[in-house]
């Protein structure tokens, strides 16, 4: 059970990070934001980065970045920061409102200090320049 264990306290280690980053008490939150923003983030992304992306996810993480995806439909033609907030928002919309704005900066500070920094190079490098500019 150790294997769970660990996989649970490095995800509820990115659901705290969420929570201070959004400035809330409230772990359902930042739960919702993290999946809103990692699901806007692969369906931009090709099959292969997305893959790439997900392997330094832990493995809870990893499972909200996967959940509902058609990979055949990725990845989708948004090219500007406001086609990302929208597709931000339109993942969280089942969720307590969060402004996508607020919501996308989370999730991508908590991805930097997360992922190796080879990942967010490559991640931004994908990205068209206006949304990569999101991840630094």
């Amino acid at each position: 059970m150790s294997v769970f264990d660990h996989s649970l306290n490095t995800a509820e280690a990115w659901i705290r990070d969420m929570m201070r980053e959004l400035s809330t008490d409230d772990p359902k939150v930042a739960y919702h934001t993290l999946s809103a923003g990692l699901q806007a983030l692969r369906d931009r992304l090709r099959v292969e980065e997305a893959a790439q992306v997900s392997a330094q996810l832990p493995l809870l993480v990893r499972g909200l970045f996967y959940e509902a995806w058609h990979p055949a439909a990725t990845p989708l033609k948004v090219r500007e920061p406001e086609e990302f907030m929208a597709l931000f928002a339109e993942k969280a919309s089942d969720s307590r409102t969060v402004d996508p704005e607020l919501g996308v900066t989370a999730v991508f500070n908590v991805l930097r200090r997360h992922v190796s920094p080879g990942e967010m190079e490559s991640i931004a490098h994908v990205l068209p320049h206006r949304i990569a500019e999101l991840t630094t």
